[in-house]
């Protein structure tokens, strides 16, 4: 990874976030959520930058109540073994306002504003993998779908840049995604959580 300065661009929220501390959510969202969470951290593709003490990469999936999804928390990259306690349920999304309103036992994700950007692309995602892999970003970039590199990622402008890949590119068939503006991420979406993920880990087997 790129640190100018010694300065990283990542694992902060940028939005304005609305937390509302409260209980775990949906027992069976979280074990989904562990399911894949387990190969996508054994990958490398979800972690922790250690000389940074920053966590990288984050899942969620969509939630039954229109609007609301399940992700996990911020901050959360460096725990091997993740329980309901690290999750979040995003209650609402104004991305125009660059507002996130979440409860449960931690803050939603950094880049929850992204997330709910996607599933308004379409009914048929319902579920968002995002990790990072300097590989797999030198490999990709500009070969699947890229957003700007003018544009850092959790900021309304990263919404409007899923939106153009998705009416101006195979981001719609292909379901992956490189964001050129936030070193090593990529994005992989999908119909179900595991066709989500293994879309990323394919990718990630095949360089």
């Amino acid at each position: 990874m790129n640190i100018p300065g010694g300065e990283i661009d990542e694992g902060y929220v940028k939005h304005e976030s609305s937390w509302t501390p409260g209980p775990p959510p949906d027992a069976a969202a979280v074990r989904l959520l562990n399911r894949w969470r387990a190969p996508l951290l054994a990958a490398g593709l979800i972690g922790h930058y250690e000389q940074l003490n920053i966590g990288f990469g984050n899942i969620s999936i969509r939630a039954p109540m229109p609007g609301q999804f399940v992700i996990s928390g911020t901050q959360t990259g460096h725990i091997h073994d993740t329980t309901a306690e690290h999750y979040a349920l995003v209650t609402g999304v104004d991305i125009g306002a660059n507002h996130v309103a979440c409860t449960g036992p931690v803050q939603a994700s950094s880049e929850a504003l992204t997330h709910a950007a996607i599933y308004c692309l379409s009914e048929r995602i319902n579920a968002v993998v995002h990790v990072h892999s300097r590989e797999l970003w030198d490999r990709h970039l500009d070969r699947l779908p890229t957003t700007n590199p003018a544009v850092p990622y959790g900021t309304p402008e990263m919404a409007a840049e899923f939106e153009r890949l998705w009416r101006n590119s195979d981001f719609r068939e292909s379901g992956l995604a490189v964001m050129a503006g936030h070193d090593e991420g990529l994005v992989s979406v999908g119909p179900t959580l595991a066709e989500a993920a293994e879309r990323i880990l394919n990718l990630a087997q095949a360089s």
